[in-house]
Formats: structure tokens, sequence, C-alpha cells
């Protein structure tokens, strides 16, 4: 954790994320208006009343942005969580386990991965119809472990012939344990390079499902907003806010997860860590000691 604070990578963007997060949580703080009622005159330009405008109903821009920060946060992290969680434990237990256990998840790991995406996701949010948040969610993390699954699989491959899990299966140690407390800190840079992104991954489709209208147009969320702008026109109208507010919203809290994700890569990863010697080889040529 300190190494991860001491990035400035992982600062800025832990700062975007805690920032975003902070508004959501202080959205009735921070707005009189409900998100989902008409509270002004349709596609009203922003003003001292309504800082972000309306859209084509009266509905508050900045209000729905807010508490749609909510939605995409929520199934952001809890598809996240999920998809990691199933991809981390099928990985290490595949990975130390191998013979019949790792050829039974490996297939079911290679009939995901075969299978494209999204396309899968939007036949089954249309065979859904309507599809809430937490049903996205849900079909994302039933969907989306295959990769998370593989690269665990190859890292415990590689701890299990480790000494310390030798010792402790020489000790007798139930595999359990063994998978557990030797095998699962020693992979958690792959699990948190998974996790963060599956969360960005899991924010940007469920945006995208719900901009191509197979989400529950009722939810207040972001990808909502983008269908509803395209519904109604917002930019032949001259209504830009309408539609570039969720977009910059999505945007920043893409690179806040980007930049963080890329962080732990490097810390992960020393051969990526070359943002500290380029600053001395920079202080060495201004000193007149650097070499070609």
């Amino acid at each position: 954790m300190k190494t991860l604070l001491r990035n400035r990578k992982a600062l800025v963007g832990l700062a975007i994320i805690a920032t975003i997060a902070i508004l959501a949580i202080a959205a009735p703080l921070l707005t009189e208006y409900n998100p989902a009622a008409r509270t002004g005159r349709p596609h009203q330009a922003p003003s001292m009343d309504h800082i972000l405008g309306t859209t084509r109903i009266g509905q508050d821009v900045f209000a729905r942005v807010l508490y749609g920060a909510r939605t995409s946060l929520m199934v952001g992290f809890g598809a996240g969580l999920l998809i990691t969680l199933v991809g981390t434990v099928l990985g290490i237990v595949a990975g130390y386990r191998g013979g019949k256990t790792d050829e039974v998840i490996s297939f079911f790991t290679n009939m995901v991965l075969v299978v494209p995406n999204l396309p899968l996701l939007l036949v089954l949010a249309a065979f859904i119809g309507q599809a809430s948040p937490v049903v996205i969610a849900l079909i994302l993390g039933a969907t989306s472990w295959a990769w998370g699954a593989r690269v665990t699989r190859a890292e415990t491959l590689s701890v299990k012939q480790k000494d310390f899990v030798k010792s402790a299966e020489m000790m007798g140690e139930r595999q359990w344990r063994i998978m557990a407390f030797e095998i699962f800190p020693n992979v958690i840079s792959i699990v948190g390079i998974n996790f963060i992104g599956s969360v960005i991954f899991a924010i940007i489709t469920q945006a995208t499902l719900e901009f191509l209208g197979l989400g529950d147009p009722r939810a207040i969320s972001w990808g909502n907003m983008l269908f509803a702008a395209q519904k109604a026109s917002a930019l032949s109208v001259g209504a830009w806010w309408e539609i570039l507010t969720p977009c910059f919203a999505l945007a920043f809290l893409g690179i806040g997860m980007s930049l963080l994700n890329f962080a732990v890569d490097e810390i992960a990863n020393p051969r990526l860590r070359t943002g500290n010697r380029l600053g001395r080889w920079s202080l060495l040529v201004r000193n007149g000691e650097g070499r070609l």
C-alpha cells in the first residue's frame, strides 16, 4: 500500500475515483432536484437554476449525473468483485490441483474465451428484456471471468513450485490452506490488476448495453442518459449538455481506473518502473554527467 501511494499515477487515479464516489454519496446534499422528476423546461440550457441544463422532458442533468454515478459505481464494483472472485478461485484451484480438475476448469475457461463476450452479453440482455443494473452486473460476472482465471492459473503454476509451498505440503498442510495462505498472497498483484480491469470493463459494458436500449429505462444511470439523449436527438437540437455530461463522466471514471491499473501493473512488474530512472537520467544530463 505504501508503494502504491507513492506512485503518482495511483494518486491521481485514486483522487479521481474518490471524487466521483464522494459526489455520488453526497448527491442529496449537492442538488435539491429529483433526478426522475420534471423540474424545468425541456432542453433548458445551463443556467444558475440548472447548472448542466435539462433533458427533453425537463429533468435536471446535474442531478441525473450525480445519482447515475451511484448506479455505474455499483455495477462496476459489484460485477468486478464477482468476476475477480470467480476467476481467482477457479484459477488457483486449476493451477494447484492439476490433473482432471485442471482439465475440466480449463475446458470451461477456453469455452467461455472462445465465445465473443459483447455479442453474448447483447443476446442475454435482449433475451431478458430491460435488464436492471443488478441483472447486468450478474450477467457480466457470469460471462467475463475466463481471462482472470487463465492468468491466475498461469501464475499459480509458477508459485506452487516455490520452496515455501513444498515445505507446507511436506508438513501436511491441507490443500485449501495452502491455496488460501501460501499461494493467494503471492498472486495478489494479478488479482488486483484483474479486479481493476474488470471494473472498467463492467462500467463501459453497462453503459453500452443501456445505450443500445437493453437496460431498464427507469434506472438512473449514465448509460440511460446517453440512450435518452440519442433518442431525443439532443445534438441535432443543440442540447449538447445532455449527451456530453455522461460522456465526460464515463471518460473521467475510466481515466481514474486506468491510471490505478497502470500503477498496480508497474508495482507488480518492476521492469515497467521507468519513471524514476528517466527522472534521474534527465537530472544527470542537466548536470553534464549523462551518457548516451
